[in-house]
């Protein structure tokens, strides 16, 4: 399901209910594919050079499953779980990649909606190291 959903909103603006984390005031970006590197996604903001390194969690984590509450899922008016894109921010390390797993971002495939989420009570790293896919 994740594959279909991030077909349906890459090339398209992402707008955010309130700024990523550590880059206000911006809140459009574009979700773009990075070629050869399947779920792998760059999220550039609009007249900015800003960018975040992002992972379909599908693809790459399917182990993973955080619980959105229903604040956050009215935020962004999730109506059904299928519209959700989950995506986690990558980060080069000196090992290989971290990802951010306390606070992904979840889009709503419907609106272009979407929003960094802080998972309160919820036991996920802030900076996972990424396992080599087999």
């Amino acid at each position: 399901m994740s594959a279909q959903a991030a077909r349906t909103v890459v090339g398209s603006v992402v707008s955010f209910v309130a700024p990523p984390f550590g880059l206000e005031p911006l809140v459009d970006f574009s979700l773009e594919r990075i070629e050869g590197a399947d779920g792998l996604y760059a999220l550039r903001a609009a007249d900015s050079d800003v960018r975040l390194f992002v992972l379909d969690a599908a693809v790459h984590l399917p182990d993973y499953s955080p619980v959105v509450s229903d604040e956050q899922t009215l935020s962004l008016d999730l109506q059904d779980a299928a519209e959700a894109l989950l995506l986690v921010v990558a980060t080069p390390a000196a090992t290989g990649m971290t990802v951010n797993l306390l606070a992904p971002i979840v889009v709503n495939v419907r609106t272009g909606a979407g929003a960094q989420l802080i998972l309160e009570g919820q036991d996920w790293p802030l900076r996972a190291e990424l396992s080599p896919r087999a």
